[in-house]
């Protein structure tokens, strides 16, 4: 979560009275709606922003898996420190729309997560297991009883697989959870089967400059309107909804319109009834509930109802509010006494919320204003910290809630501040920041604090996630050795970063690969016999194994971490460098100036001082991914990019898409256009077949004789945003496609212009690069050689 002054800030942003009018707005409805999807920032925020804050109604995301086979364009963050970012994110948009969250998804070492682009449903339900995915959707609904399903996207060709795969799972779930056979371990955890009554398909198509949907979207049999702004900000509805995705920040996502969405066509696929309200038919707040109960709840539900209205209209003073409130709840429990068992199966989780969202009013209406952190935010096994509870405006009751490792000694009191000394059991599990869930109502986290004023209950969070780390991180500077062949023995100096007591860190040897301490950390020596291939030296404390600790701070997400276990990877592989002075000019979104380095190539990284000087020092300029999109500086030295590579350089670019500052008649040296939508110009299967077209082409011969063996062995995907269109000059070196569509040629261009060269690429070398891929290395060494 954010830190104590981020959240201060963000209080001033959202005065007091916004919260209690968010906190009244609850109690209108006792509908429950969720949104469906594949990925962080799914969701259809201006949509929910209008269900949740113009009628009332409880909004739940449901994402399968936590974005971590995305791209990121803030930073360095991959695969799983991605999926902690992009989860925080989403926390952080929910948090926005005032939404719960349901993860379907635990992670990269998960079976559902994101593996990268996918054009098939069946394909992506395959590899997530099928069976495990609808399961998982079937407790969802079980456990959240939402009354209305909506998926973003289509399941049509032309769609993101992952996308396809969450809608038809979306519907095969629904009649499993009405099911009283499907799933019966389900029922010895409390849960119960549950029916959706409708569920909707969106009558928009999900396409754009990303996808390319064949069907058309299914006719609108009800449209949700947005009736003027909303009352506490004076904003539109999908204006709320992009202050939300704002906090998608690692997907640029968050844009003003000066024309706001306020319909969203809806296609009703099953359930429901003739309507032209998606509300209609069904139980929408305690007055309709009220008729159709036939116990003595009635009349205590019609009071409440009556209650809530007197609350709303009594905003915003807080005292009659208060008054209000009071009384819906004393009538509430009445009702909630009064219902019948088969009454209570239909109706009891309505009041039980409802009654919860009172106390988070009741709360709100006081003014009370509390605060609390845990110092540190970081605990080890075995450690001790200290949970700190700051009330203002008033004072409650509090009890700390805490995950079975953690207990709390008797408090302390220090003025407006409480502390109770924490201690964590050794046995504390470490582990990445994979929430299972978020509930806009508080209750996140291993550190919980239930706060009682009065009558009333509530959940807060601690200011920042409470986490588990290693009690010694280990760094190790470089954590993977790249070893060309044929190669002398040789040494490498390993570098260690940790607290530990040095004699307590170990590395194990391998054949081929000895390792010895040197002063404060260790000499890699590698002899004649070591043979091409991958060695993983794994790292220990004391005997136990070692964690790397990689922190991921952001404005607006705040601070967390991603851990892993630590090792040292050593890469032998024939490879030649490229025999030029290269420049590396990175946008923070890979590491291939890095790999460079590590190959042993001669590389210099160029900041914007640099591209202002002499380029002629260069034999080899590389531009890494998204550069031209952040880099400023960069977008300003193209034309002199381009007379560099007149007068005999070569540039090298990596993928960009077509947001990220490329202009097709600007940036490149002669006009390239990149493929839009990216579905159709990428290839998403890392073992499809790869042809090269002109295998005697320098790029294919120096100073590396490329073949389809340097595409073995690839991860995730080989390339995506493929150039469509390009200048006679380019001169196209590969041809490759997915399982039945027509070959792509805009893999990998090169063109001689004047007395140099422009190479683009749309391979995923980065990526390769990172995974350790033999011949990513091997293929960078060439595009790097001056030719």
């Amino acid at each position: 979560m954010l830190t104590a002054r981020d959240r201060l800030a963000r209080r001033k942003s959202r005065p007091a009275l916004v919260g209690l009018h968010r906190a009244l707005s609850r109690l209108t409805s006792t509908l429950t709606v969720m949104n469906t999807g594949a990925h962080p920032d799914d969701e259809q925020s201006g949509m929910l922003a209008l269900m949740r804050f113009g009628m009332g109604m409880r909004a739940i995301i449901a994402c399968s898996t936590r974005g971590e086979g995305g791209q990121n364009t803030l930073g360095p963050e991959r695969t799983g420190a991605l999926g902690v970012l992009r989860s925080r994110e989403m926390e952080e948009a929910a948090r926005e729309l005032d939404a719960d969250i349901v993860w379907l998804g635990h992670g990269p070492n998960d079976a559902v997560h994101d593996f990268g682009f996918s054009k098939s449903g069946p394909d992506t339900l395959s590899r997530w297991g099928k069976e495990r995915i609808i399961e998982r959707l079937v407790r969802a609904y079980r456990q959240e009883r939402p009354d209305i399903v909506i998926p973003t996207f289509l399941d049509v060709p032309g769609q993101h697989g992952h996308h396809r795969a969450m809608t038809e799972a979306a519907e095969t779930a629904i009649a499993l959870a009405e099911d009283p056979t499907a799933y019966p371990e389900h029922f010895a955890q409390g849960l119960t089967p549950w029916s959706i009554a409708k569920y909707y398909l969106p009558a928009w198509s999900g396409g754009g400059d990303t996808y390319d949907d064949e069907v058309p979207p299914p006719p609108a049999t009800v449209t949700v309107t947005a009736q003027g702004a909303d009352a506490a900000t004076g904003a539109s509805y999908d204006t709320l909804g992009e202050f939300s995705r704002w906090y998608h920040a690692s997907q640029n996502m968050g844009h003003w319109h000066a024309q706001p969405k306020t319909e969203w066509p809806l296609h009703l696929k099953l359930g429901g009834g003739s309507e032209t309200d998606i509300r209609a038919n069904l139980p929408a707040n305690l007055t309709e509930i009220a008729a159709l109960v036939a116990s003595s709840a009635s009349a205590p539900l019609r009071a409440a109802e009556a209650a809530i209205a007197d609350a709303i209209s009594a905003f915003p003073n807080g005292s009659l509010v208060t008054k209000a409130l009071n009384i819906a709840k004393t009538e509430l429990l009445a009702a909630q006494a009064a219902l019948t068992v088969p009454e209570a199966a239909l109706f009891g989780h309505r009041l039980a919320r409802k009654l919860a969202e009172i106390d988070a009013a009741l709360i709100a209406a006081s003014g009370l204003d509390v605060l609390a952190w845990v110092e540190p935010a970081n605990l080890v096994p075995g450690g001790t910290g200290q949970l700190k509870v700051w009330q203002g405006n008033g004072e409650a009751g509090i009890r700390p809630i805490l995950a079975p490792y953690l207990t709390a000694d008797s408090p302390r009191r220090d003025g407006p501040v409480t502390t109770f000394p924490l201690s964590v059991a050794k046995d504390a599990p470490i582990a990445n920041a994979y929430l299972p869930g978020y509930s806009s109502l508080g209750g996140n986290g291993a550190v919980q604090l239930e706060l009682t004023p009065g009558s009333a209950r509530i959940l807060i969070d601690t200011e920042e996630p409470v986490q588990i780390v290693p009690g010694h991180a280990i760094g190790l500077t470089p954590d993977a050795v790249i070893i060309p062949l044929p190669a002398a023995p040789a040494e490498y100096a390993i570098a260690i970063h940790s607290d530990a007591p040095e004699a307590a860190v170990t590395i194990t040897s391998a054949p081929h690969l000895d390792i010895a301490r040197s002063g404060k950390g260790f000499t890699l020596r590698t002899d004649s016999g070591l043979a091409s291939g991958r060695v993983t030296m794994p790292v220990t404390v004391d005997g136990a194994p070692a964690y790397s600790l990689t922190p991921i701070a952001y404005p607006h997400i705040g601070r967390t971490h991603f851990v892993r276990p630590q090792a040292l990877d050593v890469l032998a592989l024939d490879l030649v460098l490229p025999r030029a002075r290269i420049g590396y000019i990175g946008g923070g979104s890979d590491r291939v100036g890095l790999w460079l380095s590590r190959m042993g190539a001669d590389v210099t990284e160029l900041d914007a001082t640099a591209l202002e000087g002499d380029l002629s020092g260069y034999d080899t300029i590389v531009v890494g991914i998204f550069a031209f999109g952040t880099r400023p500086d960069l977008a300003r030295a193209t034309q002199r990019l381009h007379r560099w590579v007149e007068n005999g350089g070569n540039l090298l670019t990596l993928y960009h898409r077509p947001s990220d500052g490329w202009d097709p008649a600007v940036t490149p040296p002669r006009p390239l256009t990149i493929g839009s939508p990216s579905l159709r110009w990428r290839v998403t299967d890392p073992r499809a077949e790869v042809n090269s077209l002109l295998a005697n082409h320098p790029l294919m011969l120096m100073p590396n004789r490329l073949s389809e063996r340097d595409f073995e062995g690839w991860d995730k995907e080989r390339g995506l945003y493929f150039a469509s269109q390009w200048d006679d000059a380019y001169k196209p070196l590969f041809s490759m496609h997915d399982s039945d569509e027509k070959p792509l040629l805009g893999a990998l261009l090169s063109a001689e212009i004047g007395k140099g060269r422009h190479t683009h690429t749309s391979l995923v070398l980065h990526h390769q690069l990172d995974k350790l891929v033999p011949g990513a290395f091997r293929i960078l060494a060439n595009l790097a050689e001056k030719t």
